[in-house]
């Protein structure tokens, strides 16, 4: 399924079946702003805005923020949020690994848990630099996916895997996966540090927020059947079914009840580039 198909699909439901909520993201809107020492003048872009779950803050606070999306139903999500389209923000729908804007047009840059869906890395992040302004930041943020949702994630993903056609492994295949997934985002991580401290950029990295989720295996239950995820389209919706069928015994027998609540820590994590030096901690209000 292509990338704006899903995010077409799953629009409606996208901001619930995240564990990031409107309170957090003011607070690490607080943590941006002081950051990158933002004026009322400073101009934010995100590729691949989706919703505006990241950048709503900024919106409402009145600074400049342009958002792109390859999903135009993302960005009707969006737009309801603030019952329309406000002065201060710019909605494009397009390809986020293009920018379709000059040189020099924007004091920050911030990409969340975007950049693993970029096909040329290289030529996304040269985007970037070039449309970052002289002593511009670039904000690569990862939402940590809490460890109790990650073993959740783990259960899934071992059970669908026995509806998808796997090489023969001597590791078990949700461990395998989950050893892939995190070798890749190290691999990525050193690739994206290594090519932009080439360019000059001064690096550093912060945790902006800590946060307990909470959720009934129930309530994580349903954003499966309702395929919140991009795992979720990796097999027909035949196989799918079957899957959701097998998943939701297996939850039974395993938390003993649907209704039971399983708690653990998120991180908003930020890795800040800059042509300047970075301070080691942000500044005080």
């Amino acid at each position: 399924m292509n990338k704006n198909n899903y995010y077409d699909k799953i629009s409606q439901i996208y901001d619930q079946t995240r564990w990031l909520t409107e309170s957090i993201a003011d607070e690490v809107a607080d943590f941006i702003l002081n950051l990158v020492f933002a004026t009322p003048k400073t101009s934010f872009l995100e590729p691949g805005v989706g919703t505006g779950l990241n950048v709503i803050p900024l919106v409402k606070r009145g600074y400049s923020v342009t958002g792109i999306d390859i999903s135009e139903q993302m960005l009707n999500q969006f737009r309801q949020k603030l019952n329309g389209t406000p002065e201060n923000l710019t909605l494009v729908h397009a390809d986020a690994s293009q920018l379709p804007f000059e040189d020099n047009s924007f004091d920050v840059v911030l990409t969340v848990h975007m950049l693993h869906t970029v096909g040329d890395r290289q030529i996304f992040l040269d985007e970037i630099d070039r449309v970052l302004k002289p002593g511009g930041y670039f904000l690569n943020c990862q939402w940590i996916t809490p460890p109790a949702r990650r073993e959740f994630e783990a259960y899934f993903r071992a059970i669908q895997s026995k509806y998808k056609n796997y090489p023969p492994e001597s590791k078990s295949q949700d461990k395998a996966i989950e050893e892939r997934d995190l070798e890749q985002y190290l691999r990525e991580k050193r690739d994206l540090e290594q090519y932009l401290h080439e360019k000059g950029y001064q690096s550093n990295y912060f945790v902006a927020k800590e946060w307990t989720v909470t959720n009934t295996i129930a309530e994580l239950l349903d954003f499966y059947k309702s395929r919140a995820y991009g795992l979720c389209w990796q097999v027909s919706d035949e196989e799918y079914d079957k899957v959701i069928i097998e998943f939701e015994k297996f939850c039974i027998q395993h938390y003993d009840s649907l209704e039971r609540v399983i708690s653990s820590e998120a991180k908003f994590e930020i890795s800040a580039y800059n042509l300047q030096q970075l301070p080691s901690s942000p500044p005080n209000d």
